[in-house]
């Protein structure tokens, strides 16, 4: 069976994405998403990793993945899945959070899997009413986004964040970060991150991975991804100019990263 994916725009707004896909071959190696996203497998199971435990997301349950949180997903015995997605960018969805918390002071969040078929029918109905070009900013939608992400948000729980044993500090991983955002067009080597933490290549590439679960470059990798993506929603720059804004400078390179993390070639998203 062939693998079928499709995105959608929002008509209104290009911090909502939304995709489809059919899944028989395409596993989602480790990585994160700059964005929110909210999962719904309407056929078959995706058996899906994070935070050290494995579970099966099908239907009637609902996958939550906040920025920054490392997870997986492939198909489950063998069987192909459909899946629904909901990315959506904190920019969009920072003032439900605010409202819906009311505090305006920064959250941090772990990744959830919700068990709520009703919730997951009325997600599966609001994905296909703006999937069909129904405005984020009509009364209805808007009432639906309400009533679906106050549950949904408090089931992540608010964390702290926790430094893992024998990983980076969270002053070193704040560096680490905030160093690659911004030097993302250029060329980041590991001896260049290893030396912000004062720590040697090895020590560093040790204490990253604690930390993230990944390797440095998988990590790099996936933040240029991210931000090609975010780039191509807001730009009308082509993909040579996206490829390069992000640090890859072979756009032959480019184009196979992000297929074999999006599934399809970047002139398709």
């Amino acid at each position: 069976m062939t693998d079928q994916v499709e995105y959608h725009r929002s008509t209104d707004t290009p911090d909502l994405v939304l995709s489809e896909g059919l899944y028989s071959e395409h596993r989602f190696e480790p990585h994160y998403h700059i964005d929110y996203h909210i999962g719904l497998v309407v056929e078959g199971v995706q058996k899906q990793r994070f935070q050290g435990s494995s579970v099966l997301l099908g239907p009637g349950r609902i996958s939550i993945m906040p920025p920054g949180e490392i997870h997986d997903g492939v198909r489950h015995q063998d069987n192909a899945y459909r899946l629904k997605t909901f990315r959506i960018a904190p920019e969009l969805i920072g003032g439900y959070l605010s409202e819906i918390y009311d505090t305006d002071r920064e959250l941090h969040f772990g990744g959830a899997m919700v068990e709520n078929p009703q919730l997951a029918n009325r997600l599966m109905g609001l994905f296909s009413q703006i999937q069909q070009g129904e405005s984020v900013s009509t009364l209805s939608v808007e009432q639906s986004w309400f009533h679906l992400l106050a549950p949904l948000l408090s089931e992540l729980g608010l964390n702290a964040p926790v430094e893992s044993r024998g990983g980076l500090s969270e002053k070193h991983w704040s560096w680490v970060r905030d160093y690659c955002h911004a030097h993302l067009a250029e060329k980041i080597v590991l001896e260049q991150l290893a030396a912000l933490c004062g720590l040697s290549r090895y020590q560093f590439l040790r204490r990253f991975e604690k930390t993230t679960g990944v390797t440095p470059h998988a990590w790099l990798t996936r933040l240029r991804l991210e931000h090609a993506c975010r780039l191509m929603r807001h730009s009308n720059s082509s993909i040579a100019e996206v490829a390069s804004d992000v640090g890859f400078y072979d756009q032959s390179h480019f184009n196979r990263a992000f297929r074999q993390a999006y599934g399809v070639p970047p002139s398709r998203y």
